[in-house]
């Protein structure tokens, strides 16, 4: 290793921060205020309503444009929301952001990445990030990942003097490096200004609401020509009236709430995770997991705890036990930052506790999952060197060696075993070989793994919950099976060695598929194995907190990281457990399923309206009779049988699995509701046009209308919020209760221009609902008996 450099000192960083040499690429975490803002307040259906809301204004009276100041209260709500769970994911970014090591006035500080500078010297260990872009100027055994970039998954070996790019990571070894490029220069920032600042993970809900949309959009200019002529030709009503009614057959037609509903579901769920300490750095990443029906763990820091404890070291042939401890000591002096495995052996064997005189370390050779052994090389009192080698037994020793037998047996009882061996030839081995070097076997060393405590109760939800759970380890076969044996994971008794699974091309998914538990699995077969799982229609999960894992967390639908876990892993997983608790995963599934669900259940209703709107304009337009309603009439309705239910409904706890196609699933039940009720209302209206005549009449048959779609829609609302719970009884009968106190209340009477003449258009709306209400029923049930989920 080169001489190491002192750093920028404080007057030179204070220099390059005037200049503006500062890496002050923007967060990830979440959008900026101003973008939720506009996201919110410039959207095409604001658009719209706007405009017909400025009409209502001119043309009068204020009460028909309510519907304007609902969306206004709407967007408020969506603003709001969004802003609060931006705090949530901007406080918890802080608490989970990467803070690099830096040389500064000859002091190493950890700085967080927007405060680095051009200029700065920077380190690295094993598991971080590289944040910009620099030069190497010092470098033990340093091996660098670039794959995020280049696709290569093979990691480079650096000297110094070599480019890094942001963006690569660091898998073996130690080193530093100049900052050359910082902010935007830096490559990965270019990279990602190229895509979206703001990335999102593919959403099925989005998008589906947005093909929704898109369709509604195609439906309503020409319902609203047919309506303007209808009204304004047709009819001959006085200008004002015809407009106010023109008006209040387009308003209904746009699920205006729908969108806000969908926003404040993701961000209410963004602060509910957020206070168990999860970290949903793309928001969809809710849905996602929610969608998920097999999660790949990685055992070391998922199953069991990060830390363990050496248990025993068995002497083989003829090594002495001095010569064990002092290989040990120099293997833990030698890497200054220790996996789990090596610091066990650390704290057993803590360096410099030999003689003064002893041996000395001469070269070491760093730990690589990709290698899956370490080594150093030690000389003696003597002058001697020893060369000594650390790893997995089965990769160190051929096939059918005797110790091996011993080593599975250890593998039985969940211990993890790794081998103390003398190279053959005497030489530490080169880090670029492809094959471990012939060795002796000096040494067993068991450790004893920690097993979560929370593991075997999240493993027992995703089975319940019919998710499969598959552990996938570069660790032993056998005694990954044994520690999820102990977990209770079915399948657990036959792991699979993956060394014996075949190419991608000539069987994988189907023996991972038919596998539950994989060891001595390569970084590479881990994004392999997850890319078999996809090709054979699974929606996968990969939970990991190594540089190992940072392939596969990449690849998989939804990636999850641990928060102790390596910066690599933490950057591009979609959330991260910054608790470290592998138990929190079933509260994100829940909150995904939670909001699934519910838009699923609330977007029936506003799809409905959407429907019946259409199908009034239509029948209007066919029959040339005036529109039925008011803006405020459908206002009213809109407000007591969809907003105002819609948004307790889409808050609601919900565990119902997630299923796919939700524009089907939606539209099946929509289409057929919307149909019903927008016949039934017309058929009501026809019959007071006949049965009212003379000054008034206009607003009697308005009011008999809307009393028939009230309890259609109440009947559809009743359906959607089925299985019945008190509170959701209780609301459904508010919600009538509120109707009831409008036509009850004479100045409310007034205002929403409603007064029901007579008794028998009356009773006869409700002999009308009362059918329809039977049909919806029998659609409802139908449509799920034959139409596939």
């Amino acid at each position: 290793m080169t001489k190491p450099g002192q750093g920028l000192t404080s007057a030179e960083v204070d220099e390059r921060v005037a200049r503006g040499e500062v890496n002050d690429v923007p967060a990830r975490s979440s959008r900026s205020a101003a973008d939720i803002v506009r996201a919110n307040v410039f959207t095409r259906f604001n658009a719209i309503i706007g405009v017909l809301f400025l009409i209502i204004l001119i043309v009068g009276p204020v009460q028909d444009g309510l519907f304007g100041f609902v969306i206004v209260a709407n967007t408020g709500i969506g603003i709001i929301q969004e802003l609060r769970a931006k705090r949530t994911l901007d406080s918890l970014a802080v608490i989970g952001e990467a803070r690099p090591r830096v040389r500064r006035d000859g002091t190493t500080v950890e700085l967080p990445t927007d405060r680095i500078v051009l200029g700065d010297l920077i380190e690295l260990r094993p598991g971080e990030k590289c944040v910009v872009d620099g030069e190497v100027t010092e470098a033990d055994s340093l091996e660098v990942d670039e794959s995020l970039l280049t696709g290569e998954s093979d990691p480079v070996v650096k000297q110094p003097g070599d480019r890094i790019l942001s963006g690569s990571f660091v898998v073996a070894g130690s080193g530093a490096f100049t900052a050359t490029k910082v902010g935007r220069e830096a490559y990965a920032a270019r990279l990602t200004e190229e895509a979206s600042r703001f990335t999102l993970v593919h959403s099925e809900l989005r998008g589906g609401i947005s093909v929704l949309l898109k369709y509604i959009t195609w439906m309503m200019v020409p319902a609203a020509l047919g309506l303007v002529l209808s009204q304004l030709v047709v009819e001959r009503h006085d200008a004002p009236e015809a407009v106010r009614r023109m008006v209040a057959g387009i308003v209904p037609m746009v699920p205006e709430g729908l969108v806000l509903l969908t926003s404040v579901a993701f961000a209410i769920g963004v602060i509910r995770l957020g206070r168990k300490q999860c970290l949903v750095q793309e928001l969809p990443a809710i849905e996602g997991l929610a969608r998920v029906d097999v999660v790949c763990l990685d055992k070391t820091g998922t199953l069991t705890e990060g830390g363990m404890d050496v248990q025993q070291v068995r002497p083989l042939g003829t090594t002495t036990q001095e010569d064990i401890d002092t290989a040990l000591r120099a293997l833990g002096a030698a890497e200054p930052h220790p996996n789990a495995s090596l610091q066990a052996i650390v704290e057993a064997y803590p360096p410099g506790t030999g003689a003064p005189d002893g041996p000395r370390p001469a070269g070491s050779l760093p730990f690589s999952s990709a290698r899956k052994y370490s080594g150093v090389a030690v000389t003696g009192p003597d002058g001697r060197t020893d060369a000594w080698l650390l790893g997995a037994p089965d990769v160190l020793l051929p096939a059918g060696d005797p110790v091996l037998a011993d080593v599975t047996q250890l593998d039985r009882q969940g211990l993890r075993v790794l081998l103390l061996a003398r190279p053959a030839d005497g030489r530490l081995p080169d880090g670029e070989a492809n094959r471990p070097p012939a060795a002796h076997p000096a040494a067993l060393v068991v450790l004893e793994q920690r097993l979560r405590p929370d593991a075997r109760a999240t493993l027992a939800y995703f089975a319940e919950q019919d998710v499969q759970a598959k552990v996938i380890s570069g660790d032993n076969a056998v005694s990954v099976g044994a520690v999820a044996g102990k977990l209770g994971l079915p399948g657990a008794e036959r792991p699979v060695d993956a060394r014996q699974l075949p190419a991608p091309d000539e069987g994988l998914a189907r023996a991972v598929g038919e596998g539950t538990v994989f060891g001595r699995v390569t970084p590479r077969q881990k994004r392999q194995m997850v890319g078999a799982l996809q090709a054979d229609g699974h929606t996968v999960a990969m939970t990991g907190d190594g540089v190992n894992d940072v392939l596969a967390l990449k690849d998989a639908d939804i990636g999850v990281a641990m928060g102790s876990g390596s910066e690599a892993t933490k950057a591009v997983a979609q959330i991260v457990l910054l608790n470290n608790s592998f138990a929190t995963l079933p509260s994100v599934v829940g909150e995904g399923r939670r909001v699934i669900g519910n838009i699923e259940r609330v977007a029936a209703l506003f799809l409905t309206k959407t429907v019946y709107s259409v199908l009034l304009a239509l029948l209007v337009i066919c029959w040339h009779v005036p529109y039925p309603f008011l803006p405020r009439h459908l206002t009213l309705l809109s407000s007591l049988t969809i907003g105002i239910p819609a948004f307790f409904l889409a808050l609601a706890p919900n565990r119902e699995r997630a299923r796919p196609h939700f524009v089907r699933r939606v539209l099946r039940y929509a289409v057929p509701c919307g149909l019903i009720a927008g016949a039934a209302t017309f058929a009501t209206y026809l019959l007071a046009r006949h049965h009212y005549h003379g000054p008034g009449a206009l607003a009697a048959e308005t009011s008999v209308a809307t009393l028939t779609l009230f309890l259609i829609a109440m009947w559809v609302l009743a359906i959607v919020a089925r299985p019945y719970t008190w509170w959701r009884v209780l609301l459904v009968l508010a919600m009538g209760v509120g109707f009831l106190v409008v036509l009850a209340t004479p100045w409310l009477q007034r205002f929403f221009a409603l007064k029901l003449v007579g008794t028998t258009l009356p009773w006869t709306a409700v002999g009308v609902a009362v059918v329809a209400g039977a049909l919806l029923e029998a659609a409802w049930r139908w449509v799920a008996r034959t139409v596939p989920a």
